[in-house]
């Protein structure tokens, strides 16, 4: 996964719109409601999560077996076997929520022992994981 944290991810920008998304991916192979307000669709490799009522870009989950994140102009490579050591390392911010580590810093989520699934989040997105019960 390329991450340039808020901004895009793999090269897609977080402000795409769901109809853009689809004529570039085509459709998913499943879509559905999460319960929390959120559209999933899910290509099977990738997972884009909008807002229902906007139409928001609010998460991307992909398999990331190594993270590359741009930070201030350079490109770090963080296998994600090393990853729950690099957040809190490098993000004094970092929290965890329901399992998840979040990094405010790098905007992204993910579970730690777990496969290398990570989820790139929205800006607006740390508040909601912010006040997700510990």
């Amino acid at each position: 996964m390329k991450l340039k944290p808020y901004a895009e991810v793999d090269g897609l920008p977080f402000t795409v719109r769901r109809a853009d998304l689809q004529r570039r991916h085509g459709a998913p192979l499943r879509e559905r409601g999460n319960g929390i307000g959120l559209t999933e669709l899910d290509y099977g490799d990738v997972v884009f999560r909008f807002q229902d009522g906007s139409g928001r870009l609010e998460e991307v989950t992909r398999r990331a077996a190594v993270l590359y994140l741009l930070l201030d102009g350079d490109v770090v490579d963080v296998p994600f076997a090393g990853l729950a050591a690099f957040v809190p390392a490098h993000d004094g911010a970092a929290f965890e929520r329901a399992g998840f580590l979040v990094s405010p810093r790098f905007g992204l989520a993910f579970v730690p022992g777990q496969p290398d699934w990570v989820t790139a989040l929205a800006a607006h997105c740390i508040e909601t994981w912010r006040a997700l019960p510990n």
